[in-house]
């Protein structure tokens, strides 16, 4: 019987992994580590560090020659989500479509899973 296809932690759009190029190139690369932290009146928000090296049990997505982190204690919060770079008029970010959100609070900053 076939091993069942493992869900991607995450994936990053084209408008995401042009970014992050940019962002992450440079005469010292870093890394981008994407994590969640308790805050928000619905309990989660994600957080974008950059470091040097992934911790030990972090988990690295690579895409396209891309490489972001994501912190193991955020996980269970982030797989199967896909993260995007949106660039508008008044504000340029990234975002993430999350498919284990359960409820969001009203101004879009926090989560629950």
């Amino acid at each position: 019987m076939p091993a069942k296809a493992r869900k991607a932690i995450l994936t990053l759009t084209p408008s995401a992994l042009s970014r992050l190029k940019t962002l992450t190139s440079g005469p010292t690369p870093q890394l981008l580590r994407i994590g969640t932290k308790k805050k928000g009146c619905s309990g989660q928000t994600y957080t974008l560090d950059y470091v040097s090296q992934p911790s030990k049990f972090d988990e690295i997505v690579e895409q396209e020659g891309v490489k972001v982190v994501v912190d193991s204690k955020a996980l269970f919060s982030i797989i199967g989500s896909e993260m995007d770079y949106v660039d508008e008029k008044l504000k340029s970010e990234f975002v993430f479509r999350n498919p284990n959100i359960k409820e969001t609070c009203g101004c879009g900053m926090s989560f629950m899973v």
